[in-house]
């Protein structure tokens, strides 16, 4: 006896749950006579605290002159100080169960530490030990100029890397942010004094802004914090003048030679907005819709139904003076061109009509969504504040984040699209083989073809 089985018919997606309210932790704001700038924010979920002491100077402020100086400089910084070596540092992490990081941006330095709360006194002298006594020993010097020469030589040979090098010439020309990283013959021009002039220059007080996130007192840690860098005295840096970004009229074809290379790396820039401008809500809520999100036109398009890629997206770049937008892929040599068409079509096409209802439902949840899973952690929360207290955003931002991005509509998206995805302009840079692709590519505009390492080919 035979037997049929059961359809299974396909349920239907739930309901999303109402919206949860987020509890914002207690916060304080001071400025100490130096000028450093400290923000405590109290979240007691976990006894450990998460601190990060930034300087409002980075890798743009010697793009001219020594292009990448800044990230040498916070890599060496936490390899010794004046009575700290290197595995000292490392035995107070593991005895105060934290960790350190340094970083530094196009605009930005800065120091992190985090570990257990009753250890937030030693967390935080640490902390200024490395901002304010960094002794750059010479051989971590020279260890760390060997690793960047080897990071380098694969960065040479990355397509993503190549491509976003290259927009960002062409969008930035003589600006600082033109330049993404530098050379190996600049590398090897760093020297150990270049890194301490750098650090005392631009790792001053008046340029500082700590933040502390955790399970501690507020007026406690305020008391911590006066102690630990109340005395710290410096000079205030005089910022420096970057001229204008040119103004792209019309589309050009930028394609970077990578000889028998199978794949294309597709990237399609153009200037748009930093997070200070009041189109910002429209902006990111019309690139998730557009390609911000992996629900989006992009992805449902060129993955979904043409099957070019895997992961093609949309991003809004900001950065302290300017932001960029960018759509990018890597697709099959076969179908570079119509890769670009596609994201020009889904580009006009946000431009010209509106957006469905639950287009702009989805993106507005998704929006809000990963904003309050942002805020839920420690250093979650230390990010966002570090967002609003960097880029002086205004008073209140975080709280209302979550209501302005409901209250946008379908008008708000079509006209940050208008304002903000310049299809007409956009800069097109392809990184594949020119014998594959180079007629595709003088479809879209002239074409100026490069190597790796930037010279015009003839």
């Amino acid at each position: 006896m035979s037997r049929t089985a059961p359809s299974i018919l396909p349920a239907a997606a739930p309901a999303l749950a109402p919206e949860s309210p987020v509890e914002w932790p207690k916060r304080a704001v001071r400025t100490l006579s130096n000028g450093l700038r400290v923000v405590l924010a109290e979240l007691r979920t976990f006894p450990k605290i998460s601190a990060q002491l930034y300087f409002r100077s980075g890798n743009a402020v010697v793009a001219r002159t020594a292009p990448g100086l800044a990230e040498m400089v916070a890599t060496v910084a936490r390899t010794g100080t004046a009575s700290r070596p290197s595995r000292r540092i490392e035995e107070d992490l593991r005895r105060m169960g934290g960790g350190l990081g340094t970083h530094a941006g196009a605009d930005s330095s800065s120091i992190s530490a985090n570990g257990l709360a009753e250890f937030s006194d030693e967390v935080l002298e640490l902390m200024a030990d490395i901002a304010r006594n960094a002794s750059f020993p010479e051989d971590e010097f020279e260890r760390e100029r060997r690793q960047r020469f080897e990071e380098l030589k694969i960065e040479r040979t990355t397509p993503g890397f190549l491509a976003n090098e290259r927009l960002r010439r062409v969008l930035f020309g003589a600006h600082a942010y033109a330049v993404v990283a530098p050379s190996e013959a600049q590398v090897a021009a760093y020297t150990r004094e270049q890194l301490a002039e750098f650090y005392r220059v631009h790792y001053v007080p008046a340029e500082g802004l700590l933040i502390v996130v955790g399970d501690f007192s507020t007026d406690a840690m305020f008391e911590q914090v006066e102690k630990v860098f109340g005395t710290w005295k410096a000079h205030h840096p005089q910022p420096p003048a970057f001229p204008a970004p040119p103004l792209q009229t019309g589309r050009h074809v930028h394609l970077v030679h990578m000889p028998g290379t199978v794949q294309t790396q597709v990237l399609i820039g153009n200037l748009a907005i930093n997070r200070r401008d009041p189109d910002w809500y429209r902006i990111i809520l019309a690139n998730a819709i557009y390609g911000g999100a992996f629900h989006s036109r992009l992805v449902l398009n060129i993955r979904e139904q043409k099957g070019y890629t895997y992961s093609p997206r949309s991003s809004v770049n900001a950065l302290r003076q300017y932001g960029y937008f960018t759509v990018q892929a890597a697709v099959r040599n076969q179908v570079a061109a119509a890769t670009l068409t596609e994201m020009f079509y889904e580009m006009d096409k946000m431009r010209s009509l509106p957006v469905t209802v639950e287009e702009l439902e989805s993106a507005r949840s998704y929006l809000t969504g990963v904003f309050s899973l942002g805020v839920a952690t420690q250093d979650g929360l230390l990010g966002q504040l570090s967002t609003v207290f960097m880029d002086q955003l205004p008073d209140g931002y975080l709280e209302t984040y979550r209501e302005r991005i409901r209250a946008l509509t379908a008008d708000d998206v079509v006209l940050a699209a208008r304002r903000h995805f310049d299809s007409a302009n956009a800069q097109i840079v392809l990184v594949g083989d020119r014998a594959q692709i180079g007629e595709q590519a003088a479809l879209f505009g002239d074409v100026t073809e490069y190597d790796a390492s930037g010279a015009v080919l003839s």
